[in-house]
């Protein structure tokens, strides 16, 4: 359920500390998310030693992702604001630079959301797109995410504000 022919998604593990600081601590992705400050290794440490508690108990969950040819992480999953009363949860994905344009985010959506429907029994995944983040938002339209909304002025970029959409994959 958590990988095809090209690709699995696992656990984070201690070896994976190195990337996921070069990630998170990459200030030309910080726009994309939440992100305001950078992240330590001691952070980053903790977090991972922290991530195998259960989704229900910590609100989320993040994957690595691995393409299989070579074991080497080429990104990560996330799903999170976890609400197991009205099950649904936020998804958030990276794939490094180096490995975009390849479908690697398309394949590593629709193995997430096996996962998220069949085992997880999760009702609705969701992601907030920047309006002029054409990329994300045509990923996800590709896996069948629909617009559900616009949310006006809703990220601050520089000095403007940025529109979001909210974009909804509901399970049958």
């Amino acid at each position: 359920m958590l990988e095809n022919t090209t690709l699995k998604l696992r656990a984070l593990e201690p070896e994976d500390l190195d990337i996921l600081y070069r990630w998170e601590n990459d200030i030309t992705l910080w726009h994309e998310g939440n992100t305001l400050t950078p992240w330590s290794k001691y952070s980053l440490r903790k977090y991972i030693e922290e991530s195998f508690q259960d989704l229900y108990e910590i609100r989320r969950l993040r994957l690595m992702i691995i393409k299989k040819e070579n074991n080497r992480a080429v990104g990560t999953v996330d799903l999170f604001d976890f609400d197991p009363f009205h099950n649904r949860a936020e998804v958030g994905i990276l794939v490094d630079r180096e490995y975009q344009k390849q479908g690697i985010a398309e394949q590593t959506l629709n193995l997430l959301k096996e996962y998220a429907f069949h085992f997880l029994k999760i009702k609705q995944i969701y992601a907030y797109i920047p309006e002029n983040n054409e990329i994300s938002l045509r990923l996800f339209r590709r896996c069948n995410y629909v617009i559900a909304g616009k949310l006006s002025a809703w990220i601050k970029s520089g000095n403007e504000y940025r529109d979001v959409y909210i974009l909804q994959l509901l399970r049958d």
